[in-house]
């Protein structure tokens, strides 16, 4: 959270990450994660979710984690199920279901097919206009059944609220274990972690291509701060930028050919523009002033930058378009705001302000200007918005622990995506799949 000078020394250039250094705690590299939604909706849909039948003989349990995705979302509550037994093929009593104000039901079936794999079926209805809202299956190895299941609730989310459901998306995020620091890629609940990279040296700020198939990410693996570009897939990954001094913060354009950075090669901290299309490309500094900027964020047009500057004293968050021009300030609520974070439809902007020592989540209505702390925690840190701009990921403390938590706008309902002995920091949510 805390701003330093830069420098082009090792030791000055890592006081500047200090604090993301500070937050990285033991982690346990394959632990499995547990989600705990807390808070209650206004305008929740009432959902009842049958145990899938055959289900119990799988390793995973299809209805328990559609049910959770979908409570994480805010959107929805459960009905209770207890002793029904229904499957896709079932045409349900719709009165009965009525009866119990319920305004959907999701049934289906797991059973193993010849080849070991695994065949994943669901139906859902609309128990109150009793319509078919539609069958789906999918073939799935023991390893993809959560995958089947996320794909599950991404059709009854986009069926019942006329959104895209997310979760099938990513997450990346990063954790340090003793000395050493992992890059991980994770399911939108946390689940299933695979290691990006291990590295001996900090590992911070990472940042999902538009298309989800690279990360770009600062490492100090070089003895001062460079950025590279990682394909997931593949772990192939080059350097992009190894000026001089500092090089951190990466920030896409939404067509993916371009990251906005934070270099300090001709002293302090300045945005530049970094042609990825032209490797070796001179950058292109944004602004000329004696002020840090840093931890820039395109638009969804890619006109405009958001970031954050304290070229007014303290660190507030401006915007300017690509082209130049003069910074406008946009955040004028406390003195100290910073980690701002746009979601993909350009209506929200999401931010971490201190207030009286404790850093909270806020998060702004653009065109309004309107401000609300979604959050009663302290210790709050690097928002992301899902891809469908309905929720939020972030870092924070609870109970004295390292926290990863996920959102909705307006703050009512939180999960709570935590290791079983670890802990993680630098978030980030990935685009949908394409």
């Amino acid at each position: 959270m805390w701003w330093f000078a830069d420098g082009d020394n090792r030791s000055t250039m890592m006081k500047i990450f200090t604090v993301w250094v500070l937050f990285f705690l033991h982690a346990t590299a394959w632990a499995q994660f547990r989600v705990e939604v807390s808070g209650v909706g206004l305008t929740q849909i009432p959902v009842a979710i049958v145990a899938f039948r055959g289900e119990d003989a799988a390793t995973q349990k299809i209805s328990a984690i559609v049910q959770a995705d979908l409570e994480r979302s805010g959107q929805f509550r459960g009905v209770d199920t207890a002793g029904v037994s229904l499957d896709e093929s079932s045409r349900p009593e719709f009165s009965s279901w009525r009866q119990k104000n319920t305004d959907a039901l999701l049934t289906g079936s797991v059973s193993r097919l010849a080849d070991g794999r695994f065949d994943v079926r669901m139906h859902l209805w609309d128990t109150v206009r009793g319509q078919d809202l539609g069958a789906q299956s999918y073939g799935a190895i023991q390893a993809d059944l959560r995958v089947a299941a996320h794909q599950i609730s991404d059709y009854v989310y986009e069926k019942l609220t006329g959104d895209k459901g997310v979760f099938s998306t990513r997450v990346a995020y990063v954790t340090k274990k003793g000395q050493n620091f992992n890059l991980w890629v994770a399911d939108a609940d946390g689940e299933s972690p695979q290691s990006a990279l291990s590295s001996a040296e900090p590992i911070i700020s990472p940042a999902w291509s538009p298309n989800g198939k690279q990360l770009a990410y600062v490492s100090f693996e070089a003895r001062k701060p460079t950025i590279y570009v990682h394909d997931v897939f593949t772990g192939v990954r080059r350097l992009v930028s190894n000026f001089k001094g500092s090089n951190s913060a990466p920030a896409w354009s939404p067509d993916g050919k371009t990251l906005a950075v934070t270099l300090s090669r001709d002293g302090g901290s300045q945005l530049n523009l970094l042609n990825l299309s032209v490797p070796g490309s001179e950058p292109r500094r944004l602004a000329q002033s004696g002020s840090i900027d840093t931890e820039p964020v395109f638009t969804a047009d890619g006109k405009t930058l958001y970031f954050v500057s304290d070229r007014g004293g303290s660190p507030q968050i401006y915007r300017v378009a690509v082209s130049g021009g003069n910074p406008e300030r946009v955040t004028f609520n406390g003195s100290y705001n910073i980690s701002p974070a746009l979601s993909p439809d350009g209506r929200w902007l999401a931010y971490v302000s201190r207030v009286s020592g404790a850093f909270k989540l806020y998060v702004m209505e653009l065109t309004s200007g309107s401000t609300n702390a979604i959050t009663d925690t302290i210790a709050d840190e690097r928002p992301s918005f899902s891809p469908n701009s309905r929720m939020l990921i972030y870092a924070t403390q609870q109970q004295g622990k390292e926290a990863l938590m996920t959102s909705t706008l307006d703050g009512k309902i939180k999960a709570r995506l935590a290791g079983q002995t670890g802990d993680i920091r630098e978030p980030n949510w990935g685009p949908f799949q394409k």
